[in-house]
């Protein structure tokens, strides 16, 4: 088991992802900021629709940035909240470019991504 947000799960996460189908165009640096006692910034690439870089840390210049509590991010790894539905209730923010985002919705949507994501959560201690 990989705890959450260590370095050990950032090399899960790039494991699990590594045999994602191609997308072309679907390319994004996504920056993560979560809020709490300390807050904890993370953040991906994606080439193509390929996870290529999974770190602590912040992002030069990224497409965009999404930002939410450490519970709510727990909350969203246990499954008891959708992102979908933290972004509806105002819990999670979103700055950053829209149509970079949009790029990324046929590859989080995809099986093979939602696969890779219910691999991760199962092997991730919170």
């Amino acid at each position: 088991m990989a705890r959450y947000l260590t370095q050990e799960w950032t090399q899960l996460v790039l494991q699990e992802t590594r045999d994602l189908p191609e997308r072309r165009g679907a390319n994004a640096r996504l920056q993560y900021v979560l809020t709490g006692d300390n807050d904890v910034h993370y953040y991906w690439t994606l080439e193509h629709g390929r996870v290529t870089e999974v770190a602590l840390g912040t992002l030069d210049k990224p497409d965009y940035t999404i930002t939410m509590t450490y519970d709510d991010s727990v909350r969203i790894e246990r499954g008891e909240l959708t992102e979908e539905a933290a972004f509806a209730q105002g819990t999670m923010k979103f700055t950053g470019s829209m149509v970079r985002a949009m790029t990324l919705m046929p590859v989080m949507d995809a099986p093979e991504f939602k696969a890779a994501m219910a691999r991760i959560r199962a092997a991730t201690e919170l």
